[in-house]
């Protein structure tokens, strides 16, 4: 998709659908919602929180919802972006400017900003990934139980990092080094990039 610089200038590009998508711009911008653009696509949010969007593509275009899960869909007309990967965004899709139903679309879109308000949004999922320790770690755990105490007591995404740190290695030699490298900065219980995020 090539780069626009306008909402305006979207709806040119996409001249096929541009009376469509001027329909469903102004019932949107009717609202409280702010209008933006976010990946190059008019976004509308509100308190910097996306709530949903328009977009023209080749046989359709359409409004989708970030969080349109949450959505009652009366109609029954909302759609889900990608069945089995989407958790949250839904769509309303259109294939002619005549399907337009101004007064629904309006209820949904009133409906997502309430949803917004009440905080309802899918939350990204950042269950913690199981670290997989190197066997060379783990040995050296064996024996230094300072080392081991430390490690276990480091904020999540740290572990993660020293391990494939250690297991991006190729050679055993290099892994060695590694960890002679590592071992101060865990008794310390830093990361092993902290001093590039503190810049």
């Amino acid at each position: 998709m090539r780069k626009v610089n306008s909402v305006e200038e979207y709806i040119e590009t996409n001249s096929k659908w541009s009376e469509a998508l001027s329909l469903l711009r102004s019932i949107i911008i009717s609202t409280e919602l702010e209008e933006t653009l976010k990946w190059s696509i008019p976004t509308y949010t509100i308190k910097g929180k996306n709530v949903c969007g328009i977009g023209a593509f080749k046989d359709h275009f359409g409004i989708w919802f970030f969080n349109g899960v949450f959505l009652k869909d009366e109609h029954k007309i909302l759609r889900n972006a990608q069945d089995g990967k989407t958790k949250a965004m839904r769509q309303l899709k259109f294939t002619s400017i005549g399907e337009v139903n101004k007064k629904v679309v309006l209820q949904y879109v009133m409906e997502a900003i309430e949803n917004q308000k009440l905080g309802k949004e899918v939350k990204p999922d950042r269950s913690k990934k199981e670290t997989l320790i190197p066997e060379e770690l783990k040995k050296l755990f064996e024996s230094n139980n300072e080392l081991k105490s430390s490690f276990d007591s480091l904020t999540p995404y740290k572990p993660r990092e020293y391990c494939d740190y250690i297991q991006t290695a190729k050679r055993e030699a290099t892994k060695q080094s590694r960890i002679l490298k590592i071992t101060p900065m865990i008794l310390q219980g830093v990361g092993l990039h902290d001093k590039y995020k503190n810049c």
